[in-house]
Protein backbone atom coordinates (compact mmCIF):
# COMPACT_ATOMS: atom_id res chain seq x y z
CA UNK A 1 0.00 0.00 0.00
CA UNK A 2 1.74 3.13 -1.26
CA UNK A 3 -1.41 5.82 -0.18
CA UNK A 4 -3.18 6.61 3.28
CA UNK A 5 -5.85 5.47 1.79
CA UNK A 6 -7.20 3.12 4.53
CA UNK A 7 -4.41 2.84 6.85
CA UNK A 8 -5.17 3.27 10.70
CA UNK A 9 -2.22 3.10 12.23
CA UNK A 10 -0.14 5.24 14.42
CA UNK A 11 2.60 6.53 12.08
CA UNK A 12 6.77 8.27 12.46
CA UNK A 13 7.47 11.42 10.68
CA UNK A 14 11.51 12.61 10.71
CA UNK A 15 11.13 16.40 9.73
CA UNK A 16 14.14 17.16 8.69
CA UNK A 17 15.80 19.76 7.52
CA UNK A 18 16.86 17.70 3.97
CA UNK A 19 14.30 15.61 3.77
CA UNK A 20 10.62 14.86 5.57
CA UNK A 21 10.05 11.21 5.85
CA UNK A 22 6.82 9.04 6.82
CA UNK A 23 7.38 5.22 8.10
CA UNK A 24 4.07 3.34 8.36
CA UNK A 25 4.05 -0.83 8.98
CA UNK A 26 2.06 -2.98 7.15
CA UNK A 27 1.98 -6.67 8.14
CA UNK A 28 5.29 -6.31 10.37
CA UNK A 29 7.00 -4.80 7.53
CA UNK A 30 7.91 -0.84 7.72
CA UNK A 31 6.98 1.40 4.04
CA UNK A 32 8.67 4.70 3.98
CA UNK A 33 7.60 7.71 1.43
CA UNK A 34 9.79 10.66 1.89
CA UNK A 35 9.69 14.40 0.39
CA UNK A 36 12.97 16.85 -0.25
CA UNK A 37 12.03 19.66 2.28
CA UNK A 38 13.04 22.17 -0.43
CA UNK A 39 10.79 24.45 -2.52
CA UNK A 40 11.20 26.69 -5.67
CA UNK A 41 9.77 29.74 -6.91
CA UNK A 42 8.22 30.56 -10.33
CA UNK A 43 6.22 33.75 -11.73
CA UNK A 44 2.52 33.05 -12.08
CA UNK A 45 0.83 32.68 -15.16
CA UNK A 46 -2.03 30.33 -15.89
CA UNK A 47 0.04 28.88 -18.80
CA UNK A 48 2.68 27.40 -16.88
CA UNK A 49 -0.03 26.49 -13.63
CA UNK A 50 -2.06 24.57 -16.13
CA UNK A 51 1.66 22.58 -17.55
CA UNK A 52 2.81 21.93 -14.33
CA UNK A 53 -0.79 20.55 -13.21
CA UNK A 54 -0.47 18.46 -16.70
CA UNK A 55 2.73 17.11 -16.07
CA UNK A 56 1.70 15.88 -12.03
CA UNK A 57 4.13 18.47 -10.52
CA UNK A 58 3.81 19.12 -6.60
CA UNK A 59 3.03 22.38 -6.69
CA UNK A 60 0.63 25.44 -5.17
CA UNK A 61 -0.05 29.04 -6.08
CA UNK A 62 0.68 31.66 -3.72
CA UNK A 63 -0.12 34.90 -4.70
CA UNK A 64 1.84 35.96 -7.59
CA UNK A 65 4.27 33.01 -7.34
CA UNK A 66 4.27 29.28 -7.95
CA UNK A 67 5.73 27.26 -5.51
CA UNK A 68 7.27 24.07 -6.67
CA UNK A 69 7.85 21.51 -3.50
CA UNK A 70 8.98 18.51 -2.84
CA UNK A 71 11.05 16.25 -4.97
CA UNK A 72 10.09 18.15 -7.84
CA UNK A 73 11.75 21.27 -6.40
CA UNK A 74 15.23 19.76 -6.70
CA UNK A 75 14.45 18.45 -10.77
CA UNK A 76 13.40 22.27 -11.28
CA UNK A 77 16.47 23.56 -9.71
CA UNK A 78 18.38 21.67 -12.24
CA UNK A 79 16.48 22.92 -14.98
CA UNK A 80 16.90 26.33 -13.98
CA UNK A 81 20.78 26.11 -12.08
CA UNK A 82 19.61 27.35 -9.04
CA UNK A 83 19.73 26.78 -5.36
CA UNK A 84 16.54 25.57 -4.21
CA UNK A 85 15.17 27.19 -1.46
CA UNK A 86 14.62 25.54 2.38
CA UNK A 87 11.83 25.74 4.56
CA UNK A 88 13.92 25.13 7.30
CA UNK A 89 17.28 26.15 9.04
CA UNK A 90 19.27 24.51 11.83
CA UNK A 91 16.30 21.98 12.66
CA UNK A 92 13.80 24.30 12.56
CA UNK A 93 11.09 26.23 10.63
CA UNK A 94 13.66 29.06 8.47
CA UNK A 95 12.55 32.63 10.50
CA UNK A 96 13.90 33.96 7.13
CA UNK A 97 11.39 32.16 4.84
CA UNK A 98 8.15 33.48 4.25
CA UNK A 99 6.98 30.07 2.54
CA UNK A 100 8.17 28.25 5.86
CA UNK A 101 5.20 27.12 7.40
CA UNK A 102 3.21 26.76 3.92
CA UNK A 103 5.96 24.56 2.44
CA UNK A 104 6.19 22.27 5.54
CA UNK A 105 2.27 22.23 5.70
CA UNK A 106 2.10 21.32 2.31
CA UNK A 107 4.80 18.24 2.27
CA UNK A 108 3.57 16.91 5.53
CA UNK A 109 0.20 16.96 4.11
CA UNK A 110 1.02 15.42 0.68
CA UNK A 111 2.81 12.62 2.70
CA UNK A 112 0.19 11.72 5.34
CA UNK A 113 -3.42 12.80 4.10
CA UNK A 114 -5.66 13.23 6.45
CA UNK A 115 -6.43 11.04 9.53
CA UNK A 116 -8.71 8.12 8.72
CA UNK A 117 -9.30 7.47 12.54
CA UNK A 118 -10.21 9.05 15.22
CA UNK A 119 -6.94 8.91 17.93
CA UNK A 120 -4.90 8.28 15.00
CA UNK A 121 -1.28 8.87 16.67
CA UNK A 122 1.90 10.38 15.03
CA UNK A 123 4.92 10.63 16.68
CA UNK A 124 7.38 13.55 14.84
CA UNK A 125 10.55 14.49 15.37
CA UNK A 126 11.94 17.73 16.71
CA UNK A 127 16.13 18.67 17.73
CA UNK A 128 17.02 18.85 20.73
CA UNK A 129 18.32 22.03 22.42
CA UNK A 130 21.88 23.79 21.43
CA UNK A 131 23.74 24.96 24.45
CA UNK A 132 20.61 24.55 26.98
CA UNK A 133 18.54 26.97 24.74
CA UNK A 134 15.26 26.37 22.88
CA UNK A 135 16.24 28.84 19.79
CA UNK A 136 12.90 28.76 18.44
CA UNK A 137 12.46 24.74 19.13
CA UNK A 138 8.98 25.50 20.99
CA UNK A 139 7.66 27.16 17.85
CA UNK A 140 8.58 25.03 15.41
CA UNK A 141 7.21 21.95 17.50
CA UNK A 142 3.67 23.78 18.08
CA UNK A 143 3.58 24.61 14.54
CA UNK A 144 4.61 20.98 13.66
CA UNK A 145 2.09 19.53 16.30
CA UNK A 146 -0.82 22.27 14.63
CA UNK A 147 -0.18 21.20 11.09
CA UNK A 148 -1.14 17.34 12.29
CA UNK A 149 -3.85 17.98 14.32
CA UNK A 150 -5.72 19.94 11.42
CA UNK A 151 -5.17 16.88 9.81
CA UNK A 152 -6.98 15.11 12.39
CA UNK A 153 -3.85 13.27 14.26
CA UNK A 154 -2.61 12.81 17.42
CA UNK A 155 0.38 14.56 17.72
CA UNK A 156 3.49 13.49 20.04
CA UNK A 157 6.90 15.16 19.50
CA UNK A 158 10.06 13.05 20.31
CA UNK A 159 13.66 13.85 20.23
CA UNK A 160 15.41 13.07 16.80
CA UNK A 161 18.34 11.53 18.83
CA UNK A 162 15.63 9.41 21.25
CA UNK A 163 13.68 8.46 18.19
CA UNK A 164 17.40 6.68 16.92
CA UNK A 165 17.88 5.27 19.89
CA UNK A 166 13.74 3.56 19.60
CA UNK A 167 14.67 2.77 15.72
CA UNK A 168 18.10 1.05 16.26
CA UNK A 169 18.73 -0.06 20.27
CA UNK A 170 15.76 -2.67 20.54
CA UNK A 171 18.40 -5.42 20.77
CA UNK A 172 19.66 -3.21 23.59
CA UNK A 173 16.52 -3.09 25.47
CA UNK A 174 16.94 0.82 24.00
CA UNK A 175 20.03 1.76 26.18
CA UNK A 176 22.62 3.42 24.29
CA UNK A 177 23.58 6.34 22.58
CA UNK A 178 21.69 7.41 19.17
CA UNK A 179 22.68 10.19 17.09
CA UNK A 180 21.54 11.23 13.78
CA UNK A 181 23.83 13.39 11.42
CA UNK A 182 21.36 15.60 9.59
CA UNK A 183 21.71 18.30 7.81
CA UNK A 184 20.87 21.08 9.87
CA UNK A 185 22.02 19.69 12.88
CA UNK A 186 23.45 16.79 14.85
CA UNK A 187 21.24 15.07 17.42
CA UNK A 188 22.47 13.12 20.08
CA UNK A 189 20.21 11.13 22.98
CA UNK A 190 22.36 8.88 25.32
CA UNK A 191 19.13 6.79 26.98
CA UNK A 192 18.30 4.18 29.20
CA UNK A 193 15.68 1.72 28.87
CA UNK A 194 14.44 4.29 26.37
CA UNK A 195 14.08 7.51 28.89
CA UNK A 196 16.49 9.85 27.69
CA UNK A 197 19.68 10.95 30.35
CA UNK A 198 21.33 13.40 27.88
CA UNK A 199 19.89 15.39 24.66
CA UNK A 200 21.54 17.97 22.91
CA UNK A 201 22.14 19.06 19.28
CA UNK A 202 25.47 20.58 17.46
CA UNK A 203 24.76 23.02 15.01
CA UNK A 204 27.81 21.94 12.76
CA UNK A 205 26.31 19.30 10.43
CA UNK A 206 25.25 18.60 6.45
CA UNK A 207 24.26 21.98 5.26
CA UNK A 208 27.77 23.54 7.50
CA UNK A 209 29.73 21.26 5.06
CA UNK A 210 28.22 21.90 1.91
CA UNK A 211 27.86 25.77 2.64
CA UNK A 212 32.23 26.16 3.97
CA UNK A 213 32.96 23.72 0.92
CA UNK A 214 31.24 26.14 -1.52
CA UNK A 215 32.24 28.84 0.07
CA UNK A 216 36.16 28.10 -0.27
CA UNK A 217 35.07 26.84 -4.02
CA UNK A 218 33.36 29.57 -5.49
CA UNK A 219 30.44 27.45 -6.11
CA UNK A 220 27.21 27.13 -4.67
CA UNK A 221 26.26 24.78 -2.04
CA UNK A 222 23.86 22.45 -4.01
CA UNK A 223 26.48 20.98 -5.88
CA UNK A 224 28.87 20.61 -2.75
CA UNK A 225 25.88 18.53 -2.15
CA UNK A 226 25.20 16.55 -4.95
CA UNK A 227 28.72 15.81 -5.22
CA UNK A 228 28.46 14.78 -1.19
CA UNK A 229 25.63 12.26 -1.65
CA UNK A 230 27.06 10.63 -4.87
CA UNK A 231 30.29 10.08 -5.25
CA UNK A 232 32.35 11.28 -2.48
CA UNK A 233 34.81 9.23 -0.21
CA UNK A 234 35.71 10.30 3.15
CA UNK A 235 39.60 9.11 2.80
CA UNK A 236 41.97 11.98 3.46
CA UNK A 237 42.93 14.97 1.03
CA UNK A 238 44.09 12.94 -2.44
CA UNK A 239 44.30 16.26 -3.93
CA UNK A 240 40.92 16.79 -5.88
CA UNK A 241 39.93 20.42 -4.67
CA UNK A 242 36.59 19.40 -3.95
CA UNK A 243 36.73 16.03 -2.12
CA UNK A 244 39.41 18.28 -0.08
CA UNK A 245 37.29 20.93 0.90
CA UNK A 246 34.60 17.95 1.79
CA UNK A 247 36.98 16.23 3.46
CA UNK A 248 38.05 19.36 5.71
CA UNK A 249 34.91 20.59 6.42
CA UNK A 250 33.55 16.98 7.21
CA UNK A 251 36.68 16.31 10.05
CA UNK A 252 35.54 19.62 11.33
CA UNK A 253 31.76 18.34 11.93
CA UNK A 254 33.25 15.21 13.40
CA UNK A 255 35.99 16.32 15.94
CA UNK A 256 33.10 19.11 16.81
CA UNK A 257 30.86 16.21 17.31
CA UNK A 258 33.58 13.91 19.61
CA UNK A 259 33.99 16.91 21.83
CA UNK A 260 30.49 17.80 22.28
CA UNK A 261 29.47 14.42 23.22
CA UNK A 262 32.49 14.45 25.78
CA UNK A 263 31.94 17.26 27.20
CA UNK A 264 28.21 16.60 27.41
CA UNK A 265 28.46 13.27 29.04
CA UNK A 266 31.07 14.85 31.78
CA UNK A 267 29.33 17.36 32.76
CA UNK A 268 26.16 15.34 33.54
CA UNK A 269 25.23 15.57 37.23
CA UNK A 270 23.28 12.77 37.08
CA UNK A 271 24.97 9.84 34.85
CA UNK A 272 23.74 6.16 35.76
CA UNK A 273 26.13 3.27 36.35
CA UNK A 274 26.65 0.89 33.62
CA UNK A 275 27.15 -1.83 34.54
CA UNK A 276 27.94 -3.13 30.89
CA UNK A 277 29.25 -1.28 27.88
CA UNK A 278 26.88 0.49 25.88
CA UNK A 279 26.45 0.75 22.11
CA UNK A 280 26.49 3.87 19.94
CA UNK A 281 24.87 3.91 16.17
CA UNK A 282 24.56 7.13 13.72
CA UNK A 283 21.80 7.74 11.22
CA UNK A 284 20.98 10.31 9.12
CA UNK A 285 22.31 11.35 5.49
CA UNK A 286 25.43 13.10 6.48
CA UNK A 287 26.56 9.68 8.09
CA UNK A 288 26.49 7.89 4.74
CA UNK A 289 30.01 8.51 2.57
CA UNK A 290 32.32 5.46 2.74
CA UNK A 291 34.77 6.09 5.52
CA UNK A 292 32.71 7.99 8.03
CA UNK A 293 32.46 5.60 10.47
CA UNK A 294 36.26 4.90 10.42
CA UNK A 295 37.15 8.75 11.31
CA UNK A 296 34.22 9.06 13.85
CA UNK A 297 36.25 5.87 15.63
CA UNK A 298 39.60 7.46 15.31
CA UNK A 299 38.46 10.98 16.36
CA UNK A 300 36.80 9.09 19.49
CA UNK A 301 39.68 7.60 20.11
CA UNK A 302 41.27 10.62 20.74
CA UNK A 303 38.74 11.99 22.70
CA UNK A 304 37.68 9.18 24.92
CA UNK A 305 34.25 9.44 26.51
CA UNK A 306 33.67 8.62 30.15
CA UNK A 307 31.14 5.84 29.23
CA UNK A 308 32.49 2.51 27.50
CA UNK A 309 30.95 1.46 24.13
CA UNK A 310 30.56 -1.65 23.28
CA UNK A 311 30.13 -0.84 19.72
CA UNK A 312 30.31 2.36 17.17
CA UNK A 313 28.52 1.54 14.08
CA UNK A 314 25.74 3.36 11.30
CA UNK A 315 22.42 2.13 10.81
CA UNK A 316 21.79 -0.24 8.01
CA UNK A 317 19.22 2.22 6.88
CA UNK A 318 20.27 5.87 8.12
CA UNK A 319 17.80 8.06 5.88
CA UNK A 320 14.83 6.50 7.45
CA UNK A 321 16.11 5.91 11.02
CA UNK A 322 14.39 8.80 12.74
CA UNK A 323 11.22 8.07 11.21
CA UNK A 324 11.19 4.50 12.04
CA UNK A 325 12.18 5.48 15.41
CA UNK A 326 9.27 7.45 15.76
CA UNK A 327 7.12 4.56 14.68
CA UNK A 328 7.75 2.33 16.64
CA UNK A 329 7.79 4.57 20.15
CA UNK A 330 4.14 5.42 18.72
CA UNK A 331 3.26 1.39 18.36
CA UNK A 332 4.64 1.70 22.10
Amino acid sequence: MTKNDEYTQPMGLDVGTSRIVVARCNDKKYRYESQLNAFLTLPHSKLAENLLVREGVFHEVRDNDIVVAGNDAHKFAEVFHAEPRRPMANGILNPQEPHSLPVVRSIITRLLGKANAEGQKVYFSVPAPRDGADTGIAYHQASVSQILHDLGYVPTPIAEGLAVVFGELADANYSGIGISCGSGLCNVCLAVLSVPVISFSVPKAGDFIDSQAALVMGDIAIRMRVRKEQAFTLNGLTGDRVSDALTVYYQDVLLNLAQALRTQISSAQRLPKFEQSIPLVLSGGTAMPSGFLSHFEKVLRANELPVKLSEVRISADPLNSTARGALMAALC
